[in-house]
């Protein structure tokens, strides 16, 4: 039975209780992320041991089918490709799952930071905060960032405020007459999520969460001391490039621009008249950002579009380059106007790290540095135990880092589950609507 009909037979999931805290925090069960991109759609399972540590148990991957930009194009095909990745996984796994977490690229993913505060009482001296004030705080956060027609996927608090004493990672315990809690909010066009969940929806799969991309590359890929003293993580990936910035320990902004490798790969295909798979070819073997002088004396064969077999032209490398070196300095063209705009300023630090299958491509490390005037590196995911060798590359630092993210990481207090404050979101209510009708 192949995987698309053995996942069909799965009875509709139960959604779990919305005050339940994630399974994988609390008793180490399986979970599944699920990166859904342009070019792959990968499907990882994993869970946390009793020390701890992460482990990967299976892992499915997909070429990317129905997806562009990050967005849902053809609900059909993505479905085929989504059980077709969660099939592999779980048949490695040797488990079945109801829920996956799934990254954010699609409906324009917007970030922003705001104060939010909770007046403690009237009580002489105060009263000390306890976990409920902390939730009541960032639940007014969410409700003062709803903005229609848009859905808030991260409320995450960044920092606390103590009647004027700032820099408090956790206030629990401390007395107060005022809370203030410093949010990044990241929300997302409602469409877009209605489309991506009925998606899910059809593969008999609940939603768990949304991880934004941005900020799951950079859980993967940055170091303490980068997401500390500040870092900006670029990962280029097939039709977005994300950007997230840390500082402080926490994430500070993302962005999503709609540009990314597959760019690249049209613009060779157009302009040298060639087949898209030939045109990735000649990316993935020759392509770079740098002209070097052996460029003109090196000829490669490229298969023309429509013409048989044994018709071919040959171009010199150089125009291989002279087509990918515009696109790549309008993507980072793009990324340092992004950053501006934002007025982040030294918070965004002078470290940049590049990640994503498209980073790959020659001379980019010293193009970025060039054009964003800071230094940088290649970022390679952190390793995770159980994690393939096919999948540990650049191009799946965005699926590392979900699972770094459901596990705990990226959140200011671990044992406080701040996404089941959302309650009755969109995603919810529209797998629930499509489920009750299967």
């Amino acid at each position: 039975m192949n995987d698309m009909s053995r996942r069909a037979v799965l009875p509709p999931p139960t959604p779990p209780d919305e005050g339940e805290r994630p399974r994988s925090i609390r008793s180490g069960g399986a979970f599944g992320v699920l990166d859904i991109g342009t070019t792959k759609i990968a499907c990882l399972i994993a869970r946390v041991e009793s020390d701890g540590s992460l482990r990967v148990l299976g892992s499915g991957i997909q070429k990317g089918r129905g997806v562009r930009g990050g967005a849902i194009t053809d609900i059909e095909e993505a479905e085929r490709a989504i059980r077709a990745a969660v099939g592999q996984a779980e048949d490695m796994a040797d488990t079945r799952i109801r829920a996956v977490t799934v990254n954010l690229n699609c409906g324009q993913p917007e970030s922003r930071l705001f104060n939010v505060q909770w007046e403690m009482g009237n009580q002489a001296g105060g009263r000390p905060v306890e976990e409920q004030d902390i939730r009541r705080v960032v639940r007014e956060g969410r409700l003062r960032a709803t903005t229609e027609g848009r859905e808030i996927i991260h409320a995450l608090p960044i920092s606390f405020a103590v009647d004027g004493m700032t820099g408090i990672a956790d206030p629990r315990g401390l007395h107060c007459t005022t809370l203030t809690a410093r949010l990044h909010v990241i929300d997302a066009a409602a469409t877009a999520l209605r489309s991506l969940a009925t998606c899910i929806a059809r593969c008999d799969l609940d939603v768990a969460g949304l991880v934004s991309a941005p900020m799951a590359a950079g859980l993967a890929t940055l170091v303490a001391d980068e997401r500390e003293l500040g870092a900006t993580v670029i990962d280029m990936g097939g039709g977005t490039t994300g950007i997230a910035v840390f500082a402080e320990g926490h994430l500070q902004y993302t962005s999503t621009l709609q540009l990314g490798g597959t760019h690249v790969t049209n613009d060779l295909a157009r302009l040298l008249s060639t087949p898209l798979t030939d045109a990735e070819r000649q990316k993935t073997l020759y392509g770079s950002v740098h002209a070097s002088p052996e460029d003109d004396r090196e000829m490669l064969t490229v298969s023309l579009i429509g013409e048989e077999a044994h018709h071919f032209a040959k171009v010199p490398r150089s125009t291989i380059v002279s087509i990918i070196r515009p696109r790549m300095e309008e993507i980072f063209e793009l990324v340092k106007d992004q950053l501006e705009t934002a007025g982040l300023g030294r918070a965004s630090g002078m470290r940049v790290v590049l990640t994503g299958g498209a980073c790959q491509l020659g001379g980019v490390r010293e193009m970025a540095a060039q054009i964003l005037g800071r230094q940088v590196r290649l970022g390679l995911p952190a390793a995770i135990r159980g994690m393939p060798d096919s999948i540990s590359g650049h191009s799946f630092a965005a699926a590392s880092g979900m699972v770094r993210f459901v596990a705990g990481d990226g959140r200011t207090m671990q044992d406080i589950d701040f996404e089941t404050e959302r309650r009755g979101g969109v995603l919810r209510r529209i797998v629930n609507f499509i489920k009750d009708r299967v």
